[in-house]
């Protein structure tokens, strides 16, 4: 099969429709459009915004003004959890943002990490990563470990 003999399957499209053709094509003189009035003018319809008197539909939108910004550059974090730390670590291991990858902890290895307090961890381990929530660097110095942030 080549680039050639590609087709789009029977009826899947369609011929457009030639207007102002003559009398004998069907859609000749005023073309569909019947005669006189707004809707046999052409740029009949006007833009988006016009909505024949009704309140236009961006302005019936409720804009969140002022509050509602979002930064344009905001840092994504893998988000890991002592549990998750508890169940795949051993005691004394160090945990750094590789050793979380190649236990498949990170959802996007590139993103910098950030290990979170939720569940218990009764192993010593020495955390190396770029954040550190306070409640899981309480719970990790409780156990034994230490924590470093890294850049």
């Amino acid at each position: 099969m080549k680039l050639n003999d590609l087709k789009p399957n029977e009826g899947a499209r369609k011929d457009r429709k030639r207007v102002g053709r003559g009398i004998s094509a069907g859609k000749g003189k005023t073309s569909g459009r019947g005669t006189k009035g707004q809707g046999s003018r052409s740029g009949e319809g006007g833009h988006l915004y016009r909505q024949g008197g009704n309140l236009p539909f961006y302005r019936r939108l409720p804009f969140m003004r002022g509050e509602g910004f979002t930064p344009p550059v905001q840092v994504e974090y893998n988000e890991v959890n002592l549990s998750q730390l508890a169940a795949k670590f051993e005691a004394n291991m160090e945990v750094t943002p590789q050793t979380l990858a190649e236990k498949n902890l990170l959802h996007k290895p590139n993103n910098p990490v950030v290990i979170l307090g939720n569940g218990e961890l009764n192993i010593p381990l020495k955390v190396r990563v770029q954040r550190v929530s306070k409640g899981a660097q309480a719970k990790i110095e409780a156990a034994g470990g230490s924590v470093e942030i890294i850049a």
